[in-house]
């Protein structure tokens, strides 16, 4: 089967997605209650700057990085081995729909820019069963900041992600499904740029040459580009904002 151009685009990347180190070090210290050696999995994990982080930050977990694209896990292999976190991160090719772990696996499951994949609700409710009781859940998710968008941010999230809300009605969400709100915080519009818009919008020139003919791969290139515009004209609208949960029963 043909790899999808999406995951070409962002090959070679710092980050599939908005995040920084400092957010996953923030998130992270929001946990409490973790066993000496807490067991995280982190579910699309992409080339896994979020999986180098945290296990840099703590120095005892065992993590489990799990992506479907094999070069995105392959990279992440590379640079835990040269960040010196090789030894305590395992990666593992599955479907973030259909992980193949038993029940209460792990302390922690972590999720950068990945749960919109299968949708908020479906994925707290998903996952939730691959945690130790009171096990808790980080994850970024897209919100809105404003109750009234503009039109032109507004048409690009129906479009992408209708399914998107604000930060109080995914708080309502993860208690239905099963959660406390431990925390939550937005990310801050260099998460955006530094890691994944800058590097990304570096890559598109030579990424039309790769996409040249292929009218699918031309319109990922064309959508890429609309993103990055009108998240610099309406920043302030929306963006990406941590939520720290733990299960409740």
């Amino acid at each position: 089967m043909d790899t999808p151009f999406i995951f070409t685009m962002h090959e070679g990347l710092p980050r599939q997605g908005p995040g920084s180190n400092a957010c996953t070090r923030k998130a992270f210290s929001l946990l409490a209650g973790l066993p000496p050696r807490p067991g995280i999995l982190d579910v699309g994990c992409g080339s896994g700057m979020q999986t180098i982080e945290l296990a840099r930050t703590c120095r005892d977990a065992r993590i489990t990085a799990v992506d479907v694209h094999q070069p995105y896990l392959d990279d992440l292999a590379r640079r835990a081995a040269s960040a010196g976190v090789g030894e305590r991160v395992a990666t593992l090719r599955a479907s973030m729909e259909s992980l193949p772990f038993p029940d209460a696996s792990f302390d922690v499951l972590w999720a950068e820019g990945s749960i919109f994949i299968m949708g908020f609700r479906k994925g707290l409710k998903s996952w939730r069963r691959l945690l130790v009781p009171g096990g808790s859940i980080c994850i970024t998710e897209a919100v809105w900041f404003t109750e009234e968008p503009s039109p032109e941010a507004a048409a690009f999230w129906s479009e992408c992600y209708p399914a998107m809300t604000t930060v109080p009605e995914n708080c309502t969400i993860a208690g239905r499904a099963g959660y406390d709100i431990v925390a939550t915080f937005p990310l801050p519009a260099s998460a955006w740029w530094d890691d994944y818009y800058v590097p990304l919008a570096r890559c598109l020139d030579s990424l039309r040459a790769v996409a040249a003919g292929d009218p699918g791969a031309e319109a990922q290139i064309e959508a890429a580009e609309r993103e990055i515009a009108v998240f610099r004209e309406h920043a302030g609208e929306y963006g990406y904002a941590f939520f720290i949960l733990r299960k409740n029963r």
